[in-house]
C-alpha cells in the first residue's frame, strides 16, 4: 500500500534538505539529534543518489542553476518540491522489499517522472512511530536545469524547456500517483487505489496533530498515576475525529437529512450545514465548518442520503400497516378515540402540527424525470413520509381506513363549525366598532347640535355648521338603527364589549387554525395511505399475473 505525499518548500536553504535525509532528526520537533558532544547523529540506514548532481553538493548547485536562470530569488518563491512515496509496512516481510530495491525504484521514478531536474533521492528503512516501513525521499529543485521531451501530463510548452519551474497541475498529480501505483503492481507491492478519494481522510496535518495530542495525553496520565489517580480519557481525539465519530453513530440512527441534522445539534452540539450539496459540519469549539470532503467520503452526501434511504426503508419493513391493508373495504366504521376526544372538548382542542407533507407522484413530477439527482432526493423524502404516515396512523389508533375516513369527516366537520362561529363573532365586532365609530362621531357633534337648539337664528347657525350636523344626525340616525328601540349604549360599555369580543376572537381563530390544520393533516395522511395501499395493490396484481402467466 504505497502512498504519494508532496511538500513544497519557501526554504532556500537547499542544505536543510540533504541534512534531514542523512542525519537523525526529532519526528515531532523536526530538529537535528545531537550526541553528547553536540553532534549530529548519521542515521543507522539509508541510500542515497543525485539525479543530474551531485548528491554532496545539491545545495550548492541548485543555488546555480537559479542564479543562471534568475529565478528563486524571492522570498515567496517555492524552492523546492519533496516527494515521499511510503510503502507497506508488509512489503518487507511478504515481498522482500529491502532499501536497495526500494531505492533503485525510487531513482527510476524520478528519472522518468522528474526529468530535468536536479534531484536527490534518498531512501529510509526505520518509518515514523517505529512502524519500520521503508519510504523513498525525492526533493527535487523548483527550477529545471535542463530541456526534456514533451510528456502527455504537461499542460503548457514551457513544462518541458529549462529555466522554467516545476508545475504540479491536477493531471501531474494524477499522473504521478498512478505511476506509483504502477510501480508497486509491476513488483509484486501492496497497493490500494490511490485516485479513489479516501473513506476516512487524515491529512498530514491531523495525523502529527493526534501524535502530539496522544504523547501530552500520555505525559499527563503518567502524572496522574503516579499520584494514584485513574485517567478518565487515554485516547486522543482530535476534533475531525470527533466528527467522524458523531456523524458515524448519528447516520446510523436519522432517516433523513432534517433528522441527521437535529440529533447531532441535541447529542453532540454540532452544527450541520449543506450548500450547494457539500456539507460542512461545525466543531463546538471551532467557528470555522469542516467540510465533509476532508472527512473523506462516508461524510459528504452521496453516501449519508444513501444511508438515510435505508434506514427509511428498513423502518418501513419492520413497521408495516397490515391493519390498515386488511380492513380497507371494511364496511362497519369505528370512530377512533382520537376522534371521540376532540367531540368532547371542542374548546380545548389541542393540536401540534407534525412535518407530514403529500408524498409526491415521480410520474407526474416533471422536475424528478429530468434531473436524477433530484428524483433521488424525491424518493428519499417520499420513504421518509410513508415512513411518518405508518408511525402516525398507529400512534393514533386508527384500526381500518374507515377510522381514519370517520376521523377526516368528524374533522372537517368541526372545522366547519370553528370558522362558522369565528365568523359570527367576526360580524359581532364589526357591528360594536361602528357603533364605537359612530357614538364617538355623535358625541362630538352634540355641543353644536344643542346649541343649534337653543340658537335664535337657526337657518344661519345651520348653514355655518352643516357639517357637524349633517355627521351627528346621521351618527344618531345609525345609532338608533343598531340599537332597535333599546337605550343607547354608552361608550364606556361599547368598549368593554369591544375587549371581550377580541379577546373571543382571538381564542376562536387559535381554535379553528388548529382544527384547519388537523383537517389539512388528516387528508395528508389519507392520502399518502391511499399512495401506500395503492401501490402495493398494483404489486400483488403484477404478482398474481406473473403467477398466471408461469
Amino acid at each position: 500500500m504505497a502512498i504519494l505525499k508532496h511538500i513544497a518548500s519557501k526554504n532556500a536553504d537547499y542544505g536543510e534538505a540533504e541534512r534531514y535525509l542523512i542525519f537523525q532528526h526529532d519526528e515531532y520537533t523536526q530538529k537535528p539529534i545531537l550526541d553528547e558532544n553536540g553532534h549530529m547523529l548519521i542515521r543507522e540506514e539509508y541510500y542515497l543518489d543525485g539525479i543530474n548532481c551531485d548528491p554532496f553538493t545539491f545545495a550548492a548547485e541548485c543555488q546555480e542553476t537559479n542564479a543562471y536562470f534568475h529565478k528563486n530569488q524571492s522570498y515567496n518563491d517555492i524552492k523546492s518540491h519533496h516527494y515521499i512515496i511510503s510503502f507497506d509496512p508488509k512489503d518487507r516481510d511478504e515481498h522482500g522489499l529491502t532499501g536497495e530495491l526500494a531505492q533503485q525504484l525510487g531513482v527510476e521514478y524520478a528519472k522518468e517522472n522528474f526529468p530535468g531536474h536536479q534531484a536527490l533521492v534518498c531512501t529510509h528503512t526505520d518509518g515514523h512511530n517505529g512502524s519500520g516501513n521503508i519510504h523513498v525521499h525525492i526533493v527535487i529543485n523548483s527550477i529545471r536545469k535542463y530541456d526534456t521531451k514533451p510528456q502527455p501530463y504537461m499542460e503548457f510548452d514551457r513544462d518541458s524547456k529549462a529555466g522554467y519551474k516545476h508545475h504540479l497541475s491536477d493531471r501531474y498529480r494524477i499522473y504521478l500517483k498512478q505511476k506509483v501505483m504502477d510501480m508497486c503492481t509491476a513488483n509484486g507491492l501492496n497497493q490500494v487505489d490511490l485516485l479513489t478519494p479516501a473513506e476516512r481522510k487524515i491529512s498530514e496535518k491531523e495525523y502529527w496533530a493526534k501524535r502530539r495530542g496522544q504523547k501530552k495525553l500520555d505525559k499527563h496520565n503518567a502524572q496522574l498515576e503516579k499520584k494514584g489517580l485513574t485517567p478518565r480519557q487515554t485516547t486522543f481525539q482530535t476534533e475531525k475525529q470527533y466528527l467522524r465519530d458523531a456523524i458515524d453513530t448519528v447516520a446510523s440512527q436519522a432517516i433523513s437529512q432534517e433528522d441527521f441534522s437535529r440529533l447531532l445539534s441535541e447529542k453532540y452540539n454540532i452544527t450541520f450545514k449543506v450548500r450547494r450539496g457539500r456539507y460542512s459540519y461545525l466543531h463546538p469549539n471551532r467557528s470555522k465548518y469542516i467540510t465533509g470532503r476532508s472527512l473523506g467520503t462516508l461524510y459528504e452526501e452521496k453516501h449519508l442520503l444513501q444511508i438515510f434511504q435505508e434506514n427509511s426503508t428498513s423502518q418501513i419493513t419492520e413497521n408495516p400497516v397490515p391493519d390498515i391493508s386488511q380492513v380497507v373495504n371494511s364496511s362497519t366504521p369505528t370512530v377512533s378515540a382520537y376522534t371521540a376526544t376532540t367531540t368532547e372538548a371542542p374548546h380545548t382542542f389541542l393540536f401540534i402540527k407534525s412535518d407530514l407533507r403529500l408524498v409526491t407522484d415521480l410520474q407526474h413530477c416533471i422536475k424528478a424525470q429530468q434531473s436524477q439527482a433530484y428524483a433521488q432526493k424525491v424518493k428519499l423524502s417520499n420513504l421518509k413520509m410513508m415512513a411518518q404516515t405508518v408511525a402516525y396512523v398507529q400512534e393514533h389508533g386508527f384500526q381500518s381506513k374507515a377510522d381514519l375516513d370517520a376521523a377526516l369527516s368528524d374533522a372537517s366537520a368541526q372545522s366547519t363549525d370553528a370558522r362558522n362561529t369565528l365568523k359570527s363573532t367576526e360580524n359581532t365586532l364589526k357591528n360594536v366598532n361602528e357603533q364605537i365609530h359612530y357614538t364617538g362621531q355623535y358625541l362630538a357633534n352634540k355641543s353644536i347640535y344643542s346649541d343649534y337648539r337653543k340658537s335664535r337664528h337657526k337657518e344661519k347657525f345651520y348653514d355655518d355648521h352643516r357639517a357637524e350636523l349633517t355627521l351627528y344626525e346621521s351618527a344618531l340616525r345609525i345609532l338608533k338603527e343598531k340599537s332597535q328601540g333599546n337605550k343607547l349604549p354608552t361608550l364606556k360599555m361599547l368598549r368593554e364589549e369591544k375587549n371581550r369580543l377580541t379577546e373571543l376572537q382571538t381564542m376562536q381563530r387559535e381554535d379553528f387554525n388548529a382544527r384547519r390544520e388537523h383537517e389539512r393533516e388528516l387528508r395528508t395522511v389519507c392520502s399518502n395511505v391511499d399512495i401506500i395501499l395503492g401501490t402495493s395493490q398494483v404489486q400483488n396484481r403484477q404478482h398474481e399475473h406473473t403467477q398466471e402467466k408461469s
